[in-house]
C-alpha cells in the first residue's frame, strides 16, 4: 500500500492509492417489486411532500453522504476506480448516477486490491437532488434510508458481490479516508490437507499443513507496538516512512464455516430439551461446540475412528486480526506471510525478531494470498447527523 504525504492514515491497499462473503440481500420494501422505469416515480412521491420547502430556495444543495459497503473482492480489480475494470468504485458510481440521474464521484477510505473482501469498507459522496419533476429544481437530501434502499436496489441488478449497509448525512468537509481513525483488518487462514470446499473457495488462503497456534502467538507479541515495518513493506510502496503502530496483532482458531451441527450436538440439544437437567455447558463463548463439529467419527474393524461416508473432512480455521490507524503498502499480507511460516514451522518467534529488525523486505517470508483477507470495520469520531449548510 502507498502513503498520505501528510499523514499515516492508509489501510492495506492497492499501490497506486495512499494508503469480504455478503449476507443475503435485503430487497429493499419501496423498490423490491418495481421496474427500473418506476424508480423514478418512487423519488418523484417523495419530492411532492417537499417541494414547497424548497420552492423559494435557489441555492445548491449538496449533500455529502458517508456510505459503509460490503462487498466479495473476488470479481473485482480492487476497490480504487481504473480504466477498463470492473471496481467497487466503478460499480458504485454507476449505481449512484441510476439513482439520481447524474454522475457522481465516491472516494473510499481503503482502496483494497484486487480479490480482498470488505465487511466494512467506508466511502463519502455528494449527492444534488435535482426534481424529476421540475428539471432545475433543488429539493432537499434523501433520507439516508431512501439512499441505501435506491443504491442496493442498482447494485443487485449488478453482479450481487456488493451491497451499501449504512449510510449517513456528514458535513461537508467529512473525508471518509482522512477522517477515519482506525482500521482492522481480519484474514482468514485454514489449515488442512483436504481441498478447500466450494464453499470456502476465494474466501481463505489454505494451508496444507497443521499450524501451531501458540507459536503464532507469540510471534504476535513480538511485532505489536510502534516498530520500523520495513521488512513489511512491499518495494512499490510509496509511504514516507516506515514507521507504524501496530495495537493489535493476534490469532486465534475459530468455527469453520459455514457451521452445522453435528449429530452429537443435535441429540445433546434433543437431551436438554427434555430434560431441563441436563446442562450444554455454563461457557459463554460456545467452547462446548467442536471445531471440528461436522465430522462424524465411527469405528472401523481395527477399532480406530474413521470418517463417516459422504462427510467432509473440515480444516482448522485460523484468523488474524490486525488493527492500526494506517498500514504500509501489502503490511497485513506480508505480517500474515511470517506468522503461517511460523506456524508451520519454517521460521521460528526467535526469526520474527531478526526480520524485524533486519528492515528489508527480503528478510520476510512470502506475502499471503489476497483472498483471505476482510478490511473489517473503518472506525470514526463521528458528528452529530446533519444537511450540510447553506
Amino acid at each position: 500500500m502507498t502513503n498520505d504525504k501528510s499523514q499515516p492514515l492508509i489501510s492495506e491497499t492497492s499501490k497506486h492509492s495512499h494508503d469480504l462473503r455478503p449476507e443475503s440481500p435485503e430487497r429493499p420494501a419501496k423498490f423490491a417489486k418495481v421496474r427500473d422505469e418506476n424508480i423514478a416515480d418512487v423519488v418523484e412521491a417523495e419530492e411532492q411532500k417537499e417541494t414547497v420547502t424548497t420552492t423559494m430556495n435557489p441555492n445548491p444543495r449538496l449533500q455529502r453522504y458517508l456510505i459503509a459497503i460490503e462487498y466479495i473482492g473476488t470479481r473485482f480489480a480492487g476497490a480504487q476506480q481504473q480504466p477498463n475494470c470492473r471496481t467497487v468504485v466503478g460499480v458504485l458510481e454507476e449505481a449512484f448516477q441510476k439513482f439520481v440521474g447524474q454522475p457522481v464521484s465516491v472516494f473510499c477510505s481503503s482502496r483494497t486490491d484486487a480479490g480482498v473482501h470488505a465487511l466494512s469498507n467506508v466511502c463519502h459522496v455528494d449527492v444534488e437532488r435535482i426534481s424529476k419533476r421540475k428539471p432545475g429544481e433543488v429539493l432537499p437530501p434523501h433520507e439516508p434510508l431512501v439512499v441505501k434502499r435506491a443504491v442496493n436496489h442498482f447494485l443487485q441488478k449488478n453482479e450481487g458481490d456488493i451491497m451499501v449497509i449504512d449510510v449517513r448525512r456528514v458535513p461537508a468537509d467529512f473525508h471518509a479516508r482522512y477522517k477515519a481513525q482506525e482500521r482492522t483488518y481480519f484474514y482468514r487462514l485454514l489449515s488442512g490437507p483436504e481441498p478447500v470446499s466450494s464453499f470456502e473457495r476465494d474466501r481463505a488462503w489454505h494451508v496444507p499443513e497443521n499450524l501451531d497456534l501458540l507459536a503464532m502467538q507469540e510471534a504476535c507479541n513480538i511485532l505489536i507496538g510502534r516498530h520500523d515495518f520495513s521488512s513489511f513493506r512491499a518495494a512499490a510502496c510509496q509511504a514516507n516512512s516506515p514507521i507504524r503502530t501496530l495495537d493489535e496483532l493476534n490469532v486465534i482458531e475459530v468455527v469453520s464455516t459455514p457451521y452445522f451441527p453435528s449429530i452429537s450436538e443435535r441429540l445433546k440439544s434433543t437431551s436438554v430439551m427434555e430434560d431441563p437437567t441436563v446442562s450444554l455447558g455454563s461457557d459463554t463463548n460456545h467452547s462446548h461446540i467442536s471445531l471440528n463439529a461436522n465430522e462424524e467419527k465411527l469405528e472401523g474393524s481395527n477399532g480406530e475412528a474413521c470418517q463417516e461416508f459422504g462427510l467432509r473432512r473440515r480444516h482448522r480455521c485460523f484468523v488474524v486480526t490486525a488493527r492500526a490507524r494506517s498500514f504500509l503498502y501489502h503490511q497485513v499480507r506480508l505480517l500474515v506471510g511470517v506468522l503461517k511460516s511460523v506456524g508451520d514451522g519454517d521460521l521460528t518467534v526467535a526469526d520474527v525478531k531478526r526480520i524485524l529488525e533486519a528492515k528489508s523486505i527480503t528478510a520476510a517470508s512470502p506475502m499471503a494470498p489476497a483472498c483471505g483477507l476482510y478490511l473489517g470495520h473503518v472506525k470514526y469520531e463521528l458528528p452529530p447527523e446533519t444537511y450540510q449548510s447553506q
